[in-house]
């Protein structure tokens, strides 16, 4: 018997091969872009892991100076002669890698840089020209150095791993030390830290890295969109086996009234869907590799850019991911049908053989009662919510109570349409999109979330460009900037506002260290009409710019003042006993971490062993040439440690740009699954519309007429969803601006409109639903005559 009904249930896929490649392509395509989005996580994860454990930051504590300088070899040595067990590094940019010294006879058991090291051959490393250690495609973007190279696969993307003394050559910081690694067992009889180099201070090792806890929230914002991408798909899916189970009722009852079991009947038909989960999901996990590949290098680029985290460029299989993505396709089919399933195994046999008996499954007043209790759960997560966890709640909760009111909002204004109808074939249109309506809403769905989802993020992303934007032409202001190699080339840069060839400088003092339990950085500016002219606060204290520079407080960035809950008042700890209130508050766009500016002689005062390195310098434009010759000639300053304000305007927008190109990318492809789901929902309904169609054509309307009204409702019913999907996509544009962005980044954006974008996307919402419908419409327009008689001749 299994295999009868098997057969029955397999000839169904036969006869409309078009509904099995629909239901595979919705799963294929919802797959694809989930696992994608998961590799690309999954990646980028690894390549976090593998420099966290390069250095051992989970696991080993370290040892850096209080102000960020390098640790002299002097107190290297001390700490060894007093009892301490500690490895020195050196770490720097070395071209485009990131070249690490370490000393692994020093090095403690378990940091995988030097179990890399360990693993080859040490003589070799210490004699000769030495060893250097990364994957092949660092080895490729290594400039020559004259030591030996060695590919290996376990360090971090973008990192090489070599002797110190090797490293502080090449990076020209000789008797420079960034950190001292400690071995976990240490003497008991060593001499207190404090005691013996009090400019140092010890912290303990990270559970996360830095850099992982950093970019949590872009992984966080790639799987959402990649989640909504999933669900588009899904529609697709949940539209076919509606359809399906609809078209196979009668074969349905036929088996039922032949004496299958019910309860077998339904496991089969569980038995079928999935194994279509499998092939769809299977083929959708190869198509997220293809676009995973496609977008990586782009995400490295972003991260990079915003975070300093090295993501390798290359895709790597991981099982993680492919597991992901086919647990996900067939919770997706258990999700689709299930609840076919259910109405299935509650139809007495008879009910399952009336007309339209999936349609009246659909209940209106319960569709728009969910939408209203979910969009009330929106409102008060946005009223009261907080966390990031929250913020995509309330996310989830707006899109998916717009999705469940756009049925009965469409129903009710094809209603409107009707009863404002004059003439026959107008009520006729009207009627018959109300009658087709329940056929192509979850396609309609599909669409809606797609454009709102396009709305919200362009309006996200175009208003983080023009605040970006402005933001960069407030804190670029200084024409030149300069970096100098020692005191020696920093003492002749300031001397050039004396001299009068510039008309300023402008030291950039910083220091990292914890502000009010955060990690911030500490900057010194001097008081002066730049900052007092371009810099805009979002709230200050009246005469903020005369009392900062009297000392009497601080300025913070907002991620600072809301992460830290500091206003204005409030008082900062800067250490040493100093407490200074906040004076004033800025944005900060773009900066993952807290910051806090002080006037220039108390920075000094309170951080005396920060050196200015860096500067800004302000002269008239046309002078900047020449001066540049002159810092290279005159100081044997290199052409990269001088950057103009335009160049660094341009590194700053396209990393910008790069940054958005992945949500973007799941954008466009979300809005072409929409797309899809309308063109197949249109080519299954074909065939069941031909019972409606076939009288009117009887009754005197030509097919072309009735192709050009098909098309016509497709477009019409494309233009109310999108009319729909713009306020919902504007709340969701507000909900990403001033809960998701502030939750996960620590600012709040403006938000801008950009009616010309909107337009521009309707455009193309409406051009992808024409299109979409111009084949069914071009088959009913070429159907022979004989198949619409066929209807009377069949006619039941």
């Amino acid at each position: 018997m299994n295999r009868a009904i098997l057969s029955a249930l397999l000839g169904h896929w036969r006869r409309n091969p078009l509904q099995l490649f629909t239901l595979l392509a919705g799963l294929a395509l919802g797959t694809a872009l989930w696992s994608g989005v998961q590799a690309i996580n999954a990646e980028a994860r690894a390549s976090y892991d593998a420099a966290a454990a390069t250095l051992g930051e989970a696991r080993f504590a370290q040892i850096t100076t209080k102000t960020g300088q390098p640790i002299t070899v002097q107190s290297y040595v001390a700490l060894r002669r007093a009892g301490w067990l500690v490895s020195p590094v050196v770490e720097g940019d070395f071209g485009a890698v990131r070249l690490i010294g370490i000393d692994p006879l020093t090095a403690p058991a378990g940091m995988a840089a030097a179990g890399v090291i360990s693993g080859g051959d040490i003589g070799a490393f210490f004699t000769g020209n030495g060893q250097i250690f990364a994957r092949q495609d660092t080895l490729a973007q290594l400039a020559e150095t004259g030591a030996q190279t060695i590919a290996t696969p376990d360090l971090a993307p973008n990192t090489a791993v070599t002797d110190i003394g090797i490293a502080q050559r090449l990076l020209g910081r000789e008797g420079q030390i960034d950190r001292l690694i400690l071995s976990p067992d240490q003497p008991l009889s060593r001499q207190p830290l404090a005691q013996v180099a009090p400019a140092l201070t010890l912290t303990q090792p990270q559970a996360e890295s830095d850099i992982a806890k950093l970019t949590d929230s872009f992984h966080l914002n790639l799987t959402a969109f990649g989640l909504l991408s999933f669900a588009v798909g899904l529609f697709i899916v949940h539209g076919a086996i509606g359809l399906a189970f609809e078209q196979r009722r009668a074969m349905l009852r036929s088996l039922r009234a032949l004496g299958a079991p019910l309860r077998r009947l339904i496991a089969l038909m569980a038995v079928e869907l999935a194994s279509l989960a499998l092939i769809g999901g299977s083929i959708g996990v190869a198509l997220g590799l293809v676009i995973a590949a496609a977008l990586l290098p782009d995400v490295a680029a972003t991260l990079r850019g915003l975070y300093g985290a090295d993501v390798s460029g290359q895709l790597s299989l991981q099982p993680i991911w492919w597991l992901s993505g086919l647990a996900i396709a067939f919770g997706g089919t258990v999700l689709a049908g299930g609840g076919a399933l259910w109405s299935l195994a509650r139809m007495p046999l008879l009910a399952s053989a009336q007309p339209q008996a999936w349609a009246q499954a659909q209940r209106g007043p319960l569709l728009a009662a969910a939408a209203f209790a979910l969009l009330t759960l929106a409102a008060a997560i946005a009223l009261w919510g907080q966390g990031l966890l929250a913020g995509f709640a309330m996310l989830g909760a707006l899109l998916i109570g717009g999705a469940l009111a756009l049925p009965p909002l469409l129903a009710r204004v094809i209603g409107w349409g009707e009863a404002l109808a004059r003439g026959p074939v107008a009520q006729w249109f009207w009627a018959d999109s109300r009658q087709q309506l329940p056929g192509l809403s979850l396609a309609l769905t599909a669409l809606l979330l797609a454009m709102a989802a396009n709305v919200g993020v362009s309006t996200m992303v175009s208003s983080f460009r023009l605040t970006f934007i402005g933001f960069l032409d407030q804190r670029l202001a200084s024409e030149l900037y300069v970096t100098a190699q020692d005191a020696t080339q920093a003492q002749a840069i300031q001397a050039l506002e004396a001299e009068g060839r510039v008309d300023a400088v402008l030291p950039i003092l910083s220091t990292s260290q914890a502000g009010a339990g955060q990690p911030a950085q500490i900057y010194g500016a001097r008081d002066h009409a730049t900052y007092r002219d371009n810099w805009r606060l979002l709230r200050a204290t009246p005469d903020v710019w005369q009392a900062l520079a009297r000392g009497e407080g601080v300025l913070i960035n907002e991620q600072l003042y809301r992460r830290a809950g500091l206003d204005l008042g409030a008082l900062v700890p800067l250490g040493a006993g100093l407490r200074l209130p906040v004076l004033g508050i800025y944005g900060d766009y773009g900066n993952p971490i807290g910051q806090v500016i002080l006037t220039e002689p108390l920075f000094r005062q309170q951080f005396p062993a920060v050196t200015a390195l860096r500067f800004g310098l302000r002269l008239e434009p046309a002078k900047i040439p020449a001066l540049r010759a002159s810092l290279q000639a005159d100081l044997g300053l290199a052409s990269p440690a001088i950057v103009d304000q335009a160049a660094i305007k341009a590194l700053s927008l396209a990393v910008f740009e790069r940054t958005f190109v992945v949500t973007t990318a799941l954008n466009i492809l979300t809005l072409a699954v929409a797309s899809f789901a309308i063109l197949m929902s249109l080519l299954t309904l074909a065939a069941l519309r031909l019972p409606q169609l076939a009288p009117v054509w009887a009754l005197g309307m030509t097919r072309r007429k009735l192709a050009l009204l098909d098309l016509l409702r497709a477009v019409v019913l494309a233009a109310l969803t999108g009319a729909l999907a713009l306020p919902l996509g504007l709340a969701l544009a507000w909900a990403l601006l001033a809960f998701v962005n502030v939750e996960a980044f620590g600012w709040r954006l403006p938000m801008y409109l950009f009616p010309l974008d909107y337009l521009r996307l309707a455009g193309f919402a409406l051009t992808a639903a024409a299109v979409a419908a111009a084949w069914p419409a071009w088959r009913l327009w070429r159907m022979p005559p004989v198949a619409l008689l066929g209807v009377f001749r069949n006619e039941r």
